[in-house]
C-alpha cells in the first residue's frame, strides 16, 4: 500500500498501526494538501459482506458526530478491491500506550481523560449512537493535548437495543454483563466500559483477569467490580463510588447515558479541587459587637420621619475622597490598558505579519519537489536550487524526505530552505532465510532492517514443519535472485507445514476427511494399479500438476487404486534359462522350479532349456504371482 495513490487523491505515505479488521496508514490528501489517516480493510476481509458493512457503518456513525472529542471522518470509498476510510490524522499515542508506560495515573490525569471521553461519548449518545467497543486502544491522546474517541466500527443505533448474536463483539475486558449473557448493548453498556477504563487508570490493572477470554467474560457476568482504592489507597472515595455506579451489574443501576455520568464527574472535580461555587443564600456575616457589649436584646428606638440634612461629618468627607481617588485611578488604569493594547497590537503586527515576523518551516515530507517548493514559497521562503539526498524506507524516490533547516524551525521572511530528496530505501544485503525456523527467520529479518510480512504456509514433502522454504520480496520476487533489497521493505516467508498427510489405503471419504482436518481439499484425479492396495481405495494424495508445493487451504489430487495389474505369462517354453528368467522377471513374476534340478539352482547353467510352464503361456495372472517352470540340462 505504501506509495499507492487511492482514487487519484490520497497518496499513502507510511503505516501507522494494524488491527484485527484494518490497517491505518498516514497519507496526503493531494486535493486539500493536508495529512490524513486512512483505514484500509484487510484484503482477506474485503470479500466478507459483514465486514464491509461494519466498515461502512463506522464511516456513517462517525460522520454523524461533530465534536472536539471525536475523531473526524472526512471520506469513505473503494479503489479497485481496496475499501478505505479517510479520517483526521492525530499524531500522538493511545491511552493504552500511556497505561503501558505509567500503569497508574494520578487522580487529576484520570479525571481529565474521563472528562474528554465522556464529552465525546455524550455527543454520540445524543445522536443515538452506541459505540460498543470502548477501550484504551480507542482513546487517542494527541501531541497537542487533544483527547478523542476513535473506531466506531461496532457502533449501532442506540434505539436498536442491538444484539450481537452468538459472537461477542468488542474486547472482552470491557464487555458489560448484559453483552456477555444476552448479547444486548445500549448506552449503559458504553458506561460500563468507561467505568472499567476508569478503574484501570486508577488501579493500574483491569479488575478481572484470566487465562482464557471466557473466564474473564464469566467474571463480568457474575462478579461485582471492586473499588480501585483496594489496589491504590490514594484513590478518593468519590471516585470509588463513581466506578461502582458505572459498573453496576444491573444496567438499571448505572447512569442512563454519558451526559449524566459527565455531570457527576464535573461535580466530583469541583469537590476534589475545592473550587465548588456557592449557590443560594449568601454566607452568614458576623456584625461587630456594640460598644459596651451585652448579651441582652437591644431595642432600637423608633426614629421620626424627617428629611435628612446633608452631613459634613469627617466620615462622609473621607468616603467622598476615597470615591474620587478610585475614579481617578480607574481612568489612569484605563489609559494604561489602552496604551499597552496599542503597543501589543503594533508588536503583534510587526512580529506576526510585518517586517519582524518569523515563518515556521512547514512539513513537506512525502510531497514531490514541485509540491514542496510551492508549499514553502507560500510561506515566503526561498527554495535552494541545490538539493540534498537521503535514503528513506517509505518515501518514494524523488519525493521530499524533509528540509534543512527542519520542519518547525522559525525563519525570517525570504530565508533559504534546502529540500532533502529521497533516494528510496537503502539497498541492504539479503540474509540467508531458507532453512531457518520461522521464529529465527523473523528475528533475522528485523535485525537486517527489513519488515516481516504475514507468513504464508505450504505443505512440502521434503521440508520439516516450521522451516522456511522460500523468502519473497515485493511482487513475490524470490529474494535469492536479488543482489540486495530495500531497507524497511516487506519480506514474506513461505513456511513448511510438513508433508501432505498420508492417506494410503483409506477410502475416498476417509482421505477427504483426513485432508480437510488440515485445511486441504482432496479431489479424485486418477487411477493406478497397485500390488497391495485394493481397488477403489486411495494410493496417495499429491500436488496438482501445476504445483510444486501445496499452499495452506489448497487442493490436492487423490490417486486411486485399480487393484493388482494382470499380466499374460510370456511364451518361454524351449527358451534358455537365461532368456526365460529375464522375461519372467521383467513381467513381474516370481519363479518356482518343478523338477529336481531346482535343488541345484545355483548351478543351473544359463543354457538349460525350459521344458514346462505353469500357467501356460498367454494366461493373464496377477502381477507378482509365481510361475512354475521345468528345466532340462542343455
Amino acid at each position: 500500500m505504501i506509495g499507492r495513490l487511492l482514487d487519484g487523491r490520497y497518496q499513502v505515505r507510511s503505516r501507522i498501526a494494524r488491527g484485527g479488521m484494518a490497517t491505518v496508514y498516514l497519507a496526503t490528501d493531494l486535493r486539500l494538501e493536508r495529512r490524513v489517516a486512512i483505514k484500509v480493510i484487510h484484503p482477506h476481509l474485503a470479500d466478507d459482506a459483514q465486514y464491509r458493512a461494519r466498515f461502512i457503518q463506522e464511516a456513517r456513525s462517525a460522520a454523524r458526530l461533530a465534536h472536539p472529542n471525536v475523531v473526524n471522518v472526512y471520506d469513505q470509498g473503494q479503489d479497485s478491491e481496496t475499501a478505505y476510510l479517510v479520517m483526521e490524522y492525530l499524531p500522538g499515542i493511545t491511552l493504552r500506550d500511556l497505561l503501558s508506560d505509567h500503569q497508574v495515573l494520578t487522580t487529576e490525569q484520570a479525571l481529565d481523560i474521563m472528562e474528554a471521553v465522556l464529552s465525546g461519548l455524550a455527543a454520540a449518545h445524543r445522536s443515538g449512537i452506541v459505540h460498543r467497543d470502548l477501550k484504551p486502544e480507542n482513546v487517542l491522546l494527541a501531541d497537542d493535548g487533544r483527547i478523542k474517541i476513535s473506531d466506531f466500527g461496532l457502533a449501532r443505533a442506540a434505539s436498536a437495543n442491538t444484539a450481537t448474536g452468538n459472537a461477542l463483539l468488542g474486547t472482552v475486558a470491557y464487555l458489560s454483563p448484559e453483552l456477555v449473557t444476552r448479547g444486548v448493548a445500549d448506552t449503559r453498556s458504553d458506561i460500563y466500559a468507561v467505568g472499567i477504563m476508569l478503574y484501570e487508570m486508577l488501579a493500574g490493572q483491569q479488575p478481572y483477569r484470566g487465562e482464557q477470554p471466557f473466564q474473564i467474560a464469566q467474571q463480568h457476568a457474575n462478579d461485582t467490580v471492586p473499588t480501585p482504592s483496594t489496589r491504590n489507597p490514594a484513590v478518593p472515595a468519590e471516585l470509588d463510588e463513581l466506578v461502582l455506579w458505572a459498573t453496576a451489574r444491573d444496567p438499571e443501576q448505572r447512569p442512563h447515558d454519558a451526559s449524566i455520568m459527565l455531570s457527576e464527574l464535573m461535580d466530583i472535580q469541583r469537590q476534589l479541587s475545592g473550587t465548588q461555587g456557592h449557590q443560594g443564600p449568601q454566607p452568614t456575616m458576623v456584625l461587630p459587637m456594640a460598644v459596651g457589649g451585652t448579651d441582652a436584646t437591644q431595642v432600637i428606638a423608633p426614629v421620626k420621619a424627617q428629611r435628612a440634612e446633608p452631613s459634613n461629618s469627617p466620615t462622609v468627607d473621607a468616603l467622598a475622597a476615597q470615591s474620587q481617588r478610585r475614579r481617578t485611578r480607574g481612568a489612569w488604569l484605563l489609559g494604561l490598558v489602552l496604551l499597552l493594547a496599542g503597543v501589543a497590537a503594533g508588536a503583534g503586527w510587526y512580529f506576526g505579519a510585518g517586517p519582524g515576523s518569523a515563518v515556521a518551516v512547514p512539513d513537506v515530507a512525502g510531497l514531490t519537489v514541485e509540491e514542496a517548493t510551492a508549499a514553502l514559497e507560500e510561506q515566503d521562503l526561498v527554495v535552494s536550487a541545490e538539493t540534498a539526498t537521503a535514503h528513506h524506507p517509505e518515501i518514494p524516490v524523488d519525493h521530499v524526505v524533509g528540509t534543512d533547516p527542519p520542519q518547525g524551525t522559525a525563519l525570517d521572511h525570504g530565508a533559504t530552505v534546502t529540500l532533502v530528496v529521497s533516494l528510496g530505501p537503502e539497498q541492504l544485503p539479503i540474509p540467508t532465510l531458507v532453512g531457518l525456523a520461522e521464529d529465527e527467520a523473523i528475528r533475522v529479518i528485523e535485525e537486517s532492517r527489513f519488515t516481516a510480512a504475514a507468513p504464508r504456509y505450504v505443505f512440502h514433502g521434503s521440508v520439516a514443519e516450521g522451516v522456511v522454504v522460500q523468502a519473497l520480496g515485493e511482487g513475490d520476487v524470490d529474494l535469492t535472485t536479488l543482489p540486495s533489497y530495500g531497507e524497511g521493505q516487506q519480506v514474506t516467508l513461505v513456511v513448511s507445514l510438513g508433508a501432505i498427510p498420508d492417506v494410503a489405503g483409506q477410502t475416498v471419504e476417509e482421505a477427504k476427511a483426513t485432508l480437510a482436518a488440515v485445511g486441504l481439499t482432496g479431489v479424485e484425479a486418477a487411477e493406478e494399479f497397485h500390488d497391495t492396495i485394493e481397488a477403489g481405495r486411495v494410493i496417495r494424495a499429491q500436488p496438482q500438476q501445476d504445483q510444486a508445493v501445496v499452499p495452506e487451504g489448497g487442493t490436492v489430487n487423490l490417486i486411486l487404486s485399480k487393484g493388482v495389474e494382470q499380466v499374460p505369462v510370456p511364451d518361454i517354453e524351449g527358451a534358455t534359462w537365461r532368456t526365460a528368467r529375464q522375461q519372467l522377471t521383467d513381467a513381474g513374476f516370481a519363479v518356482e522350479f518343478r523338477n529336481p534340478i531346482s535343488e541345484f539352482l545355483s548351478a543351473v547353467p544359463d543354457n538349460a532349456r525350459v521344458t514346462y510352464v505353469d500357467p501356460p503361456a498367454g494366461t493373464p495372472i496377477d502381477k507378482g504371482s509365481t510361475v512354475t517352470v521345468g528345466l532340462a540340462a542343455g
